[in-house]
């Protein structure tokens, strides 16, 4: 069983995001100590990028503050490097094809293996493109996860089948940012994901509250939180490990 599907096992599992070196790598450490100790399953780190379609105003805040401070895509792999001494739950790296295309696929990706990264969300990826990366992924073993959108319809049942760690379902249209509500018939989504594939399937895009956490598990496997925790950091800066800990905390509880 891989680490992706490991963080699946114990129950609902609750995935943070946090994009490194927003406000500095220091504290992007600091941080995920405290999601790891606070009950997270997996933990999303994102490679800030110039150009981020999928994110909404406060996930590019995020991408403008860490890239202004210097972050570069090296400094994040010795960062995860050392992060790896003492945090074992299972992480993946969120970021864009640009990134790993002008790096280097096998460059990126077989160091990812190396530093201990589970898996990557590359949401600019379309389906029909995954394999400018895929049989490279296979080959290192790092899972590359397949996202599922509202609009996805009959393209559902053919994604699930060649999904590899998790399904990450996309509860809205538009942008990452929080929600007042979720209107995506999410139990229809899950449906067809069942009737095609065992993999795990998670939800993200607009989850911000416990309340809304615990609906949305009612029908995945997981739930993923993106902005809501951007926006803390935003909030607290360097003192934010303390009110994401508590939060994650919150979070994790209301999936039980």
């Amino acid at each position: 069983m891989s680490k992706i599907r490991e963080a699946f096992a114990g129950g609902k599992a609750f995935i943070p995001f946090i994009t490194c070196g927003d406000p500095d790598l220091e504290t992007t450490g600091r941080i995920v100590r405290e999601m790891a100790a606070n009950g997270a399953d997996l933990i999303e780190l994102g490679i800030p990028f110039s150009d981020p379609t999928a994110e909404g105003p406060v996930i590019q805040g995020a991408n403008i503050r860490a890239l202004s401070g210097g972050v570069t895509t090296d400094r994040i792999f010795a960062f995860v490097e050392e992060l790896r001494k003492d945090v074992s739950t299972p992480m993946v790296f969120m970021t864009y094809a640009n990134v790993v295309y002008s790096y280097g696929a096998e460059k990126f990706i077989s160091t990812c293996r190396r530093i201990g990264i589970d898996g990557i969300i590359l949401p600019d990826l379309p389906f029909e493109e995954k394999d400018e990366f895929l049989p490279v992924c296979r080959e290192y073993g790092v899972d590359l996860i397949s996202l599922i959108a509202p609009t996805s319809a009959d393209r559902i049942a053919m994604i699930a089948k060649e999904a590899d760690g998790f399904i990450y379902i996309v509860s809205s249209l538009g942008v990452t940012g929080v929600r007042s509500k979720i209107t995506t018939d999410i139990s229809a989504l899950v449906k067809v994901i069942r009737e095609n594939t065992d993999i795990p399937c998670a939800v993200g895009f607009g989850i911000s509250t416990p309340e809304q956490a615990a609906e949305m598990s009612r029908y995945a496997d997981g739930v993923i939180v993106g902005s809501a925790i951007v926006r803390q950091i935003a909030e607290y800066g360097r003192d934010s490990a303390g009110p994401v800990g508590e939060y994650v905390r919150k979070m994790k509880a209301a999936l039980k």
